[in-house]
């Protein structure tokens, strides 16, 4: 069985668990073949794999003019009656918007080009990550197989959730339509499916699976056992990575810095990633005189390591989340978590086991659960390794590529729901 996955943009800088997926359910025997809405921008390319991906994946925005009128005009002269019921079909789906309709054309246009290169590689089954322009194309795709070939015919598509940004604008993801359209829905927690399920009917529960995503423990491993120093004499040295962005609650850290230092306790933060929010956290980290933090900007996965490893604890006081990849890899690294008690995180960080959990926006809490670990360097050793061995029960590729390669199977001798 061969599979086609799309995704908005593949390989991406932030979403290297989907290349992951990728080798991890080719392992567990099934062919995927990557396809991308856009290419990478070269800039982005920060890793031997990504350069790789980037070049074994056929992008549909990046396609000559000449390919995309290869492809309609092949629909067009082989089966007219099917581009003039997708047009239709295009019409009547997204949100119910002009703006929303309008980009449902430009979508049927990517769908049409995919279509035919699947046809060519009697690929039937698409599978989508995110409920983005990925899932429109991915839908739209099927109906044109459907209609050319009937619908008892093997076309299916399915799609990874992820949330949080679609449980908040439900309407403009046209997330329930999505839902009841596709053949099944790989969610990635626990919560994130019963998210879904607030939005359709019970009668498609039953196509909505949960499959965690994975870390590489093997690259994400600890550091190698030494006699530990007086660490107490030392500063608390913080690692947070992400988008600096505001659901991810960078301010709160700042705050819970502050605090650290009017109570004496001494840090080191490291703060790695990019985003819209970088000059202000710069301008706040100057007025608070929190010498001790270093905003480093994007890093590379092959940089990524190293850093888990030098830092006594990992920090994410975020707003909204799915199920946090940095959480598994910090965890995976060995090294104790903080972070905030939303959505999936609980399912896989235990507070007083794994790290801390502390309530959202919780600048005080915050601080006083790092000022405790700072004070205990044995409990944080003893947090670190309940952490690997959580993930390397859980999340890792030997475990979550074997169960995606199940979902991915059932959907496709599924029988094909209603157009």
């Amino acid at each position: 069985m061969t599979v086609a996955y799309l995704t908005s943009q593949y390989p991406a800088l932030s979403h290297t668990f989907i290349e992951r997926e990728v080798r991890a359910v080719r392992a567990a025997g099934t062919d995927v073949a990557t396809f991308s809405v856009r290419p990478c921008p070269p800039e982005e390319l920060r890793s031997a794999a990504m350069v790789e991906d980037a070049a074994s994946t056929p992008t549909l925005r990046g396609s000559t003019p000449s390919t995309w009128a290869a492809a309609h005009g092949r629909l067009a002269r082989r089966n007219p009656a099917v581009l003039a019921a997708s047009l239709r079909r295009a019409l009547g789906s997204g949100p119910r918007t002009p703006r929303g309709r309008t980009w449902q054309l430009f979508y049927l246009a990517e769908a049409v080009l995919l279509y035919e290169r699947l046809r060519e590689r009697g690929i039937t089954h698409v599978h989508a990550h995110f409920a983005n322009v990925a899932c429109d194309v991915a839908r739209l795709v099927t109906y044109l197989g459907r209609t050319e070939d009937g619908p008892g015919s093997s076309w299916r598509w399915s799609f990874t959730m992820h949330g949080p940004t679609e449980f908040e604008a439900v309407d403009a993801f046209d997330l329930p339509a999505k839902v009841r359209s596709a053949d099944g829905v790989s969610c990635i927690s626990d919560f994130c499916r019963s998210q879904l399920m607030r939005f359709v009917e019970p009668e498609h529960w039953d196509k909505l699976d949960v499959v965690r995503m994975s870390v590489d423990a093997d690259r994400y491993h600890p550091a190698p056992v030494a006699t530990p120093p007086a660490e107490t004499s030392r500063p608390l040295r913080l690692l947070y990575v992400g988008r600096l962005v505001p659901e991810k609650g960078s301010p709160v850290l700042l705050d819970a810095l502050s605090r650290l230092t009017a109570a004496g306790v001494e840090t080191r933060t490291r703060i790695v990633g990019s985003g819209r929010l970088h000059d202000s956290l710069a301008a706040d980290i100057a007025q608070r005189g929190l010498s001790g933090v270093d905003l480093s900007g994007p890093i590379g996965q092959d940089q990524l390591p190293e850093l888990y490893r030098d830092a006594d604890v990992f920090v994410l006081p975020s707003f909204s989340e799915g199920l946090p990849v940095v959480l598994m890899e910090a965890m995976a690294t060995g090294i104790p978590v903080v972070t905030t008690q939303i959505a999936a995180v609980t399912e896989m960080v235990h507070d007083g086991v794994h790290g801390r959990v502390v309530p959202p926006g919780r600048a005080d809490l915050l601080a006083d659960a790092l000022a405790d670990l700072a004070a205990d360097p044995a409990r944080r050793r003893e947090m670190g390794r309940a952490g690997r061995e959580t993930i390397l029960a859980e999340f890792v590729p030997d475990v979550t590529g074997p169960a995606m390669a199940r979902f991915l199977e059932g959907v496709s001798a599924s029988r094909s729901p209603r157009q």
